[in-house]
């Protein structure tokens, strides 16, 4: 049995199952991955992955269990190179950042320059996607941490550092009939219009979900779903609907065109975390990211999170 072997396996199935895709990802060839994929069934002697002709199409029982161990071993090895290069290389080496396109546009740019000025031997990876996508990404090994804005709970085996929280905000155009309902704006009001909002908006826990069901109103109509700030922005100045957004977002330089309205009164703020596995092994060099981040995380706080028992809790 071989760790290629493994890594194979694993990332055909990262691949939902298409081994072109994973070749391409690997740097190899479609056929040599299919080889290595069955010597390693023949030794073990279970099909991992079940077949329709030449194409993989499910994975079997005892394959699910196998690629969970295979992930295992794979974290593993990588930890064992980490804490290798920690002391023969501390300033180099690679770090992946999952997160929003809201943080990663809004949050992180002087952060990022800074820390790429401080580590230029170090390959700055910043990935972006919804809440659960990113968090799925650190269970899966493709982020060593994620910047997270809703909760996580289904993902009990992350780590959680508390870093701050962020509130919501209402945007329109200058002449748009809700400016007259703003001295205070209520959730009323805004439900008479539609929403241009995230995607995850109305997720069950969300704030914003959890304010709407309090005043017991339906979910409003919502013209547009997006994941990208920016975009909601471009929609909103369409005159699609009425934006709703983090406030952070809102830049009275380039936006202004556009009305913000405070809703913190409205909607309890949302958490940001730092999100990671309690058996990664951090580079120095990582620590010096999340605490640029939020600068309350030392060292000793991020190590009491990443080694507490999993029984107890996580957040500080």
């Amino acid at each position: 049995m071989k760790l290629q072997q493994l890594k194979y396996a694993l990332e055909v199935y990262r691949h939902n199952l298409n081994v072109s895709e994973a070749a391409e990802a690997l740097f190899t060839s479609q056929p040599g991955i299919s080889k290595q994929i069955k010597l390693l069934e023949e030794e073990i002697g279970i099909q991992i992955f079940i077949r329709s002709g030449k194409r993989v199409v499910s994975v079997s029982q005892p394959g699910k269990a196998v690629l969970d161990i295979a992930e295992r071993i794979l974290r593993d090895v990588q930890n064992i190179k980490n804490i290798g290069s920690e002391f023969t290389g501390h300033d180099s080496g690679s770090l992946t950042v999952a997160t929003t396109h809201t943080q990663a546009r809004y949050a992180l740019p002087l952060i990022v320059a800074d820390f790429v000025k401080r580590y230029p031997k170090v390959n700055l990876t910043i990935k972006q996607g919804s809440p659960t996508a990113i968090a799925r990404m650190v269970t899966s090994g493709e982020a060593d941490l994620a910047i997270v804005t809703e909760r996580i709970d289904d993902h009990p085996e992350l780590g959680r550092l508390s870093c701050y929280d962020w509130t919501h905000a209402v945007i329109v155009p200058n002449d748009h009939p809700l400016l007259e309902c703003r001295n205070p704006l209520r959730i009323e009001d805004l439900a008479r219009f539609p929403l241009i909002t995230y995607e995850f908006a109305f997720n069950t826990g969300s704030s914003i979900a959890r304010a709407f069901a309090k005043a017991r109103l339906e979910q409003p109509d919502v013209a547009l779903a997006a994941a990208d700030t920016d975009v909601l922005k471009t929609y909103v100045r369409l005159g699609l609907g009425v934006g709703l957004m983090a406030k952070m977002a809102y830049n009275p330089d380039t936006d202004d065109d556009l009305q913000l309205v405070d809703a913190a009164h409205l909607f309890e703020p949302s958490p940001t975390w730092i999100a990671l596995r309690s058996d990664t092994y951090l580079r120095g060099y990582a620590y010096d990211f999340i605490q640029a981040f939020a600068p309350h995380l030392t060292r000793e706080k991020v190590d009491r999170i990443l080694y507490t028992p999993i029984s107890e809790d996580f957040s500080i």
